[in-house]
Formats: structure tokens, C-alpha cells, sequence
């Protein structure tokens, strides 16, 4: 090590033990910049938001739908702002919770805590299942029910072996996600531009009759469409999950949230942007005659090596599996660790040979595992976790920008190594309205022909998880156990 390495380790050991925590007995700093940003990246996965939102998206709204992408992108990066701030200052595992908890208090960190462990393990489930797909392409199979819910359990199996294995694989199965990401997204992407577009770029304006006849408009469609921007770009929080695993995470760590946004916000944009040109007769996804445009598109376009193609599909998958479930255990980790969880004093174990916290990283393969495993049953149950998935992270988001504003308005004076400076209150007010938008955009109740308790499904689910949460943690009083600090951002004033 050298002498400037061991200064950024004393430094970051003298911040952690300033915030309430010891170093020693917790994580290596063995990530490193590039390792956080594929995190982030993969955890993002342009692959995995695209190509599950792509058709109804376009069926919907026709291809100006692609420009929801920049939109989102934009309101995205605010958030990722006022995030890179709040981390500066508050490097410590766990993400939004600990943030949370420092900027608002005990109550606010616990919900958010809850909202944010229930939608990380719903989209682990989602994902999982969504590669199923891939996996029965690249091999030429036609899977049942029983066939995708085995293969989504070997998926989370190969997810959880990896974060086993420590920071350093962690570390190295993030790159490998991202070299595979950026082939299937970039390298798909400029190939289908160059060789496979069959419009101009005049159809990007065009909606081509479709959703003229939504409820609300063109712009009620365009709204429901604009559900792919707004899958597609969370994951850059996960860039703060693991703050206690790479050196000087105050300034590294609030980079990589925005070159995360950099790369997947291009990857992600290159992608739709070109599978819109590309796509032959927009009418027959409209009407539902075509159902899997991109792998139609992908077989015509690489022929004998789709497998390939599909199997680089597949391992970005894998990877943003492993991702999610290293940002999930490290917020249960987290609350565990302020005695925030029931058997938090389990929960918060830590291998201290192999470094991480395998009761945690257990349980967030355990739960989503139960979850595929239940949608044999009912199938109504992975489809209310999935769509919890999207909005609880919205929600999530927002209690910590709304967090954030207020503890700026009590006077909380930002001390970290990246400042917003005068464009603080600005960019944090835009954060907001942003995200307020989105969360009630995802949250609309929109026919899907199920009838009613299908429409309002989301509604229900997420009324439902926060209810249950909030009563929990009244009844229990789970809020006031553990001494961590709690609401001191903003000096003496501890509001619970």
C-alpha cells in the first residue's frame, strides 16, 4: 500500500467512525472506480429495461415513445445529483436508508428502509424471471411455466455464489456485466443503424395513428409508453450501497453515480433509438400480431450467431442480478446493523473471512426465490411485486430528495467532497418535481382488460405495502431501537 493509499484509508476509516461505525470489522475497500460504475451500470441494465418494456411501449404510443427516453434520462440525473451530494457526506452502506436516516430521522429512514428492501426483492424476482427468455433463445427451447421459474432459481443460485465470493469477484463480475452490456446494447445498436434501418428519421415524429384513441389523448399513450424511461434509468443508487467498499467514496463514489447515468443513458437511447428504425411494419405491434419485435429483429439481423447474441444477453442479465442483490443485502445489512430489523443482531452478521454479509445476502436470495415459486400459484402475485418494483424505487428516491430539501431549509450546511453549491435548492426542487411526476405517472390506473382490480392492481399493492410497513413499525416500535444517529444533518434538531 502506498503512502497515498494509506491516507485515503485513514481518511475514510476517521469519516466512518465519524458517522458511528467501525471500519475493521466490516468491508474491504477492494472496488474500484470502474468496478462501482459497472455496479451501477448493470444494475441499470439498459439490456434488461429495454427489451422488457420495448414492445408494449411502442404498441402504445408508436415510435415518438423514444424520446420518453431522453426525458426520463434528464429527470433522472437531477435525482443523481442531489444523490452524489447526500453520499459525499454520508458514505455508508446501505444507500437510501442510512440517507435517510441522517437527513430526516428514525421513522422516515425505517419506511423508507421497508419500501425500498420490498421493491429490490420484487425486481430481483422480475429479472430472474425475465431472463428465462434469453436462456430458452439461445438453446432453441419452448418453456413452461415450471421450466422459466427453474431456470429464473439458477440464475439467482449463480448471482449468489458470486456476491459469496467477495468484493474483488463482485468487482470483477460487474466489469464483465458491463463489457457484455455495452456489446449487447452499443454493439446491437450501431450494427442495426448501419445495416438493419428501414425508416428515416422523420418516423420518430411520426406516431403513426397509434394511440390517437387512448383514454386522455396522444398524451395519455405517450404518458403510459414513457413507463420505458422510466424502468430504465435507477440503479446509479446502488453506486452508493456498497460506499464502504471503495476508497475515497465522498468523491468517487458521487462520479460514478453520473458517468453510470452517462453510459447507460447512451446505451439505453442508442438501443430504442435504433430498434425503432429498424422495426419493418409498426401496425402489427400495435395490434398484437407481433409480440417479440426485438427477437424478431435480432434473428433476422445475425442469423447463425444469434446464440451468441442471446448468450451475451443472458450474461448481462446474470450480472445485473448479482448487482441487485449486492445493493439489496447491503440495505438490509444496513438496517440490521442499527438494530433496525427483527433478529437484526442475525441479519447484521458478517463473514469477516470473505467480507460480506452473507445472513443478508441469503435472505435477498431466499425471499425472491419464494417469489417465483409462489407465481406457479398465483401468478398475480409476481405481477403485483413486479410493479411494486419500479414504483417503491421511485418512492424511495424521492423520500431522500424530499429528505434532502428539508434538511437544506432546517440548515444543513453540505460538508462532503462534492457540493452542489448555489445550484443546491434548484436542482433539488427539480429532483422532486420530477420525481413526483413519475411516481404518479407509474401509479395511474390504465385498462388492461383484466378488469378493475387488475387496473388498480399497482394501486392496491403499493397501498398495501406501505399500510403494512407503517403499522409494523408502529406496533413494534422498531423505529426507536439501536443508538445510531438519527435526523442530525441539519444540527440540533432530531425530529423522529
Amino acid at each position: 500500500m502506498t503512502a497515498e493509499d494509506t491516507a485515503i484509508h485513514d481518511e475514510d476509516a476517521q469519516h466512518l467512525a465519524s458517522l458511528g461505525y467501525s471500519y475493521d470489522a466490516t468491508f474491504k475497500r477492494e472496488m474500484t472506480f470502474w468496478g462501482n460504475v459497472s455496479l451501477g451500470f448493470t444494475y441499470l441494465s439498459p439490456i434488461a429495461g429495454v427489451y422488457s418494456m420495448f414492445a408494449i411501449s411502442l404498441g402504445t404510443a408508436g415510435p415518438p415513445m423514444a424520446w420518453a427516453m431522453l426525458i426520463a434520462l434528464a429527470g433522472q440525473f437531477f435525482v443523481a445529483l442531489v444523490f452524489g451530494e447526500v453520499v459525499s457526506n454520508y458514505p455508508v452502506s446501505g444507500g437510501v436508508y442510512p440517507w435517510s436516516r441522517r437527513l430526516w430521522g428514525r421513522k422516515w429512514a425505517w419506511m423508507n428502509g421497508w419500501i425500498y428492501v420490498v421493491a429490490l426483492v420484487g425486481t430481483l424476482a422480475a429479472v430472474a424471471y425475465g431472463a428465462a427468455p434469453f436462456v430458452a433463445s439461445m438453446f432453441g427451447m419452448v418453456l413452461d411455466s415450471w421450466g422459466t421459474v427453474l431456470i429464473g432459481l439458477l440464475a439467482l443460485v449463480i448471482a449468489t455464489v458470486l456476491n459469496f465470493s467477495g468484493t474483488k469477484v463482485l468487482n470483477l463480475a460487474a466489469l464483465v456485466g458491463l463489457i457484455a452490456e455495452m456489446i449487447g446494447a452499443v454493439g446491437i445498436g450501431i450494427y442495426l443503424l448501419l445495416f438493419g434501418r428501414q425508416h428515416d428519421w422523420s418516423v420518430l415524429f411520426d406516431n403513426q395513428g397509434i394511440g390517437n384513441d387512448a383514454p386522455g389523448g396522444y398524451f395519455g399513450a405517450f404518458a403510459a409508453a414513457a413507463l420505458i424511461g422510466m424502468f430504465a434509468y435507477y440503479g446509479f443508487e446502488a453506486n452508493g450501497d456498497v460506499a464502504e467498499e471503495i476508497k475515497d467514496p465522498g468523491r468517487q463514489v458521487p462520479k460514478a453515480m453520473r458517468v453510470t447515468l452517462y453510459i447507460g443513458g447512451f446505451a439505453a437511447n442508442l438501443m430504442v433509438f435504433s430498434l425503432v428504425l429498424a422495426v419493418p411494419d409498426f401496425g402489427k405491434i400495435a395490434s398484437g400480431e407481433v409480440t417479440d419485435p426485438i427477437g424478431e429483429l435480432l434473428h433476422q439481423a445475425f442469423g447463425p450467431i444469434f446464440p451468441l447474441v442471446m448468450a451475451i444477453i443472458v450474461v448481462a442479465f446474470i450480472s445485473c442480478i448479482t448487482s441487485l442483490q449486492a445493493a439489496a443485502s447491503r440495505l438490509v445489512y444496513s438496517m440490521a446493523r442499527d438494530g433496525f430489523l427483527p433478529a437484526s443482531h442475525l441479519a447484521a452478521s458478517f463473514n469477516k473471512k470473505l467480507h460480506v454479509p452473507h445472513v443478508a445476502l441469503i435472505s435477498v436470495a431466499v425471499v425472491p426465490a419464494a417469489i417465483l415459486v409462489l407465481s406457479l400459484l398465483l401468478e398475480d402475485a409476481l405481477t403485483a411485486m413486479v410493479g411494486f418494483g419500479t414504483v417503491g424505487i421511485y418512492m424511495g428516491f424521492q423520500m431522500v430528495v424530499l429528505a434532502a430539501l428539508r434538511a437544506r431549509i432546517l440548515g444543513w450546511q453540505p460538508a462532503g467532497k462534492f457540493k452542489l453549491g448555489v445550484w443546491a435548492y434548484p436542482v433539488n426542487l427539480i429532483a422532486l418535481l420530477w420525481g413526483v411526476l413519475a411516481i404518479a405517472n407509474i401509479l395511474w390506473p390504465r385498462e388492461t382488460g383484466g378488469g378493475w382490480a387488475e387496473d388498480y392492481l399497482l394501486l392496491m399493492t403499493t397501498a398495501g405495502v406501505l399500510l403494512f410497513g407503517y403499522t409494523y413499525m408502529m406496533v413494534t416500535r422498531s423505529y426507536r431501537r439501536g443508538d445510531a444517529p438519527a435526523g442530525d444533518a441539519s444540527g440540533p434538531i432530531k425530529l423522529p
